[in-house]
């Protein structure tokens, strides 16, 4: 039986899970949910406007992580 809470099967399709992926580049909150989302769009759902979903969603995340950068810079 899939551990769907501990190894969730849209996060374990490849040899490496996203967390480790995540957690090895230490890629923060921001890029980890940004690769999180853009891994599992196509793994997760096979409707394509969930699929699109997680893309807006790593999209969303990405210009917070351009907001936080240029706040950074004192823009």
């Amino acid at each position: 039986m899939a551990d769907s809470v501990n190894h969730p099967a849209h996060y374990t399709a490849a040899e490496m899970e996203v967390i480790d992926v995540i957690e090895g580049l230490n890629l923060g909150y921001h890029g980890g949910n940004i690769l999180k989302y853009i891994v599992r769009h196509r793994i997760k759902h096979i409707e394509l406007d969930r699929q699109l979903e997680d893309l807006q969603k790593a999209r969303w995340y990405l210009d917070r992580l351009i907001h936080v950068a240029r706040k950074r810079m004192g823009e």
